[in-house]
């Protein structure tokens, strides 16, 4: 997309955009605490209102609060993780909501095969990862969601692949509690996969719902 076409007509994609990306480079900086949490939580706060100002409906507010409680538990998760992961978990409830409501009307087996596998695995790998059963109660949660933006009718290679990159996000940080403690990947990749899975499932939930809207 142009440059100029995504300063006029998606301004919120793009102010996100600039929040999300530019987080990146000062997560380690001197920037003031309340400051950088603000900072963090605004890359994703800024997808939910860009849902709100692209789409009218009950479809866009749903996924409007599904990116308002994943930036809500972006800046919680530096409070309390475990309060971080309880917005995050509502997030997933919402998402897993919508995703059903407008599920695929019939799946190959290869679809059915990766749906099942995110749904056992990523709880069974949460689990083995961190050793916490808490934490792999909540990858039932991320693993019922990932499974669902698989089987939706949302374009699969935007929400379905962002749902994975938020799910491998997520695997990172319980991987930063066990075998990953000394390893610098999680701190690398964990905000730009769980960033850009994000906009990948934003803009594909909008991007798709606008379509559909659209008079043929």
């Amino acid at each position: 997309m142009p440059k100029r076409a995504l300063i006029e007509k998606r301004p919120w994609l793009l102010a996100s955009l600039i929040a999300g990306i530019s987080f990146y480079f000062v997560r380690n900086g001197q920037v003031p605490g309340l400051y950088l949490m603000a900072w963090k939580g605004a890359g994703v706060a800024l997808l939910a209102v860009y849902a709100l100002a692209r789409h009218k409906g009950a479809d866009s507010r749903m996924i409007a609060a599904v990116m308002a409680f994943g930036a809500l538990g972006d800046v919680l998760i530096e409070l309390v993780l475990e309060w971080g992961a309880i917005a995050f978990l509502i997030g997933h409830l919402v998402a897993i909501r919508l995703y059903w409501q407008h599920r695929r009307p019939s799946l190959d087996v290869s679809q059915r095969v990766a749906a099942l596998a995110f749904l056992i695995l990523i709880p069974v790998i949460s689990l083995f990862l961190s050793k916490s059963p808490g934490v792999a109660l909540y990858g039932l949660g991320l693993g019922a969601m990932t499974a669902a933006a698989w089987t939706s009718s949302f374009p699969r290679y935007r929400v379905g692949i962002g749902a994975v990159l938020f799910a491998i996000s997520d695997l990172l940080i319980f991987a930063r509690m066990g075998p990953l403690a000394e390893s610098a990947m999680p701190g690398l990749l964990i905000w730009p996969l769980y960033y850009f899975g994000q906009v990948l499932i934003a803009t594909g939930v909008v991007g798709e719902l606008n379509r559909r809207a659209t008079p043929r």
